[in-house]
C-alpha cells in the first residue's frame, strides 16, 4: 500500500514537471521568434546552435548522459527555428540513406528534406537556391576521402558552414531465408570497401554491385529475387527488408564526416575549423614552404590531402591540397597563418570556417 502511495506521489510530481516543460519550451519559443523578427533575413546560426549544445553537455548534472540530452535540445532548437523560417536541406538520397541520417543528426526533424541522386545534384540544389542548404559526405575513417564532394568543393561557389559526424554500421538485408541464398550484393563502392573482408570470408563467390546510394541498394534488393544489400537499419526498415546479419563493417569504430554546405560559413563559436584547398609553386621544398606559416603561428593542422587539380586548367600531375586547421580565420593566430600561406601558395580557395562537430 505505501508502495501505491508513493508511486502516486511520483506520478503527480512527474505530471508537474511536463506541465512546467511544456510552459518552458513554448515560452523558449516565443524568445526565439522575437530574435527572428530583430534579425530578420537568414536565422539559422550554425556557431549558435553549436555553442548551446556545448554548454548543454557541459552543465548536464545527469542521470541522463548529456548526448541524450544534447540530441533533446537539438529537437527544441529545430522546432523553434521552424516557426520563424522553415528550412530545406538537400541530401545525397534517397529516403534511408546514411546522409539523410546525418541531416537529421544535425538540423533535427523540422526541416523539410529533399533527396538528391547525386552528390553533383546536391551542390546544384544548394547553388540554385532550391535548398539553402546540403548534407555531403566528404571522408570516411576506412577508406578515407569522398572524392566527387572534393572535387565539387574546389569548382563550386559554395562554402562550409557545418560539420557532422556519423557512426556508420552496415547490415547484409534482403529477401532471402539466408545469406546462403545471396545471389548479388549491391551497395555504395565506399560501403562494399567498408565490409570488404567480412564479404571476402561470407560471400567470397557473390557479386558485388556499386550502386548510387546504400538506400537505392536496398530498393533493389527489394525487388530482385536472391538481391541482397549491404545498407543501415533505416533502409532496411524503409524497404521492409529482414537483417541477415548485423554490423558487418571491418572496423567497428567506422565513421563518416559530413559537410553542410551553403553559400555563408559560420560566425566564431569558440571550437571552430577552417577549411581551405591550395595549390603550391614549382619550387624545391615548396611543401615545406607553404605550410611553414601554420608552425610559425601555432596552428594545428587536423587534415592534409592531395587531389588532381582538374578544375585549375592545370597540366598533369599537378595537384591541389585539402586542408583543415584548427580554429576560426577570425582568430588572430589563425588569420595570420592564412596570410602567410596565401602569399606563398599559387592557388587559395577558403572554403570556410565552422563549428566543429559537437556530438
Amino acid at each position: 500500500m505505501a508502495n501505491e502511495e508513493e508511486l502516486g506521489k511520483l506520478r503527480v510530481g512527474i505530471d508537474a514537471i511536463d506541465s512546467e516543460l511544456l510552459r518552458l519550451i513554448n515560452e523558449r519559443a516565443r524568445l526565439a521568434q522575437r530574435v527572428g523578427e530583430i534579425k530578420q533575413g537568414n536565422i539559422y546560426r550554425p556557431e549558435r546552435e553549436a555553442q548551446v549544445l556545448r554548454r548543454v553537455a557541459e552543465t548536464n548534472p545527469g542521470p541522463l548522459p548529456a548526448v541524450a540530452m544534447q540530441r533533446i535540445v537539438r529537437e527544441v532548437m529545430s522546432a523553434c527555428l521552424a516557426l520563424e523560417q522553415p528550412l530545406t536541406v538537400a541530401y545525397l538520397g534517397p529516403a534511408g540513406t546514411y546522409s539523410e541520417a546525418a541531416a537529421r543528426k544535425h538540423f533535427g526533424g523540422a526541416p523539410t528534406l529533399l533527396p538528391c541522386a547525386a552528390i553533383d545534384d546536391v551542390f546544384r540544389a544548394v547553388e540554385s537556391g532550391n535548398a539553402p542548404y546540403g548534407v555531403v559526405p566528404v571522408e570516411n575513417s576506412t577508406e578515407g576521402a569522398v572524392g566527387r564532394s572534393l572535387d565539387l568543393l574546389l569548382s563550386s561557389p559554395l562554402m562550409i558552414c557545418g560539420e557532422v559526424t556519423l557512426p556508420i554500421h552496415h547490415n547484409l538485408m534482403g529477401k532471402v531465408d539466408s545469406s546462403d541464398e545471396v545471389q548479388c550484393v549491391y551497395s555504395h563502392a565506399q560501403s562494399l570497401a567498408q565490409c570488404h573482408e567480412w564479404l571476402n570470408r561470407k560471400l567470397p563467390n557473390v557479386p558485388r554491385v556499386a550502386v548510387a546510394s546504400n538506400a537505392e541498394a536496398a530498393r533493389l534488393a527489394a525487388s530482385e529475387a536472391g538481391a541482397a544489400a549491404v545498407a543501415g537499419e533505416a533502409a532496411a526498415a524503409l524497404y521492409g527488408l529482414p537483417i541477415l546479419a548485423a554490423n558487418i563493417e571491418d572496423d567497428p569504430s567506422n565513421t563518416t564526416r559530413f559537410v553542410i554546405i551553403a553559400e555563408h560559413d559560420a560566425a566564431p563559436s569558440g571550437a571552430d575549423k577552417t577549411s581551405l584547398i591550395c595549390s603550391t609553386l614549382n619550387r624545391p621544398g615548396a611543401i615545406h614552404h607553404l605550410l611553414a606559416p601554420f608552425a610559425d603561428n601555432g596552428v594545428s593542422m587536423s587534415r592534409l590531402e592531395s587531389r588532381p587539380a582538374r578544375r585549375l586548367g592545370g597540366n598533369h600531375w599537378e595537384y591541389v591540397f585539402y586542408i583543415d586547421i584548427e580554429g576560426h580565420q577570425e582568430e588572430p593566430a589563425v588569420a595570420s597563418a592564412l596570410a602567410g600561406l596565401e602569399s606563398r601558395a599559387g592557388f587559395v580557395k577558403r572554403l570556410g570556417s565552422y563549428p566543429k562537430a559537437v556530438y
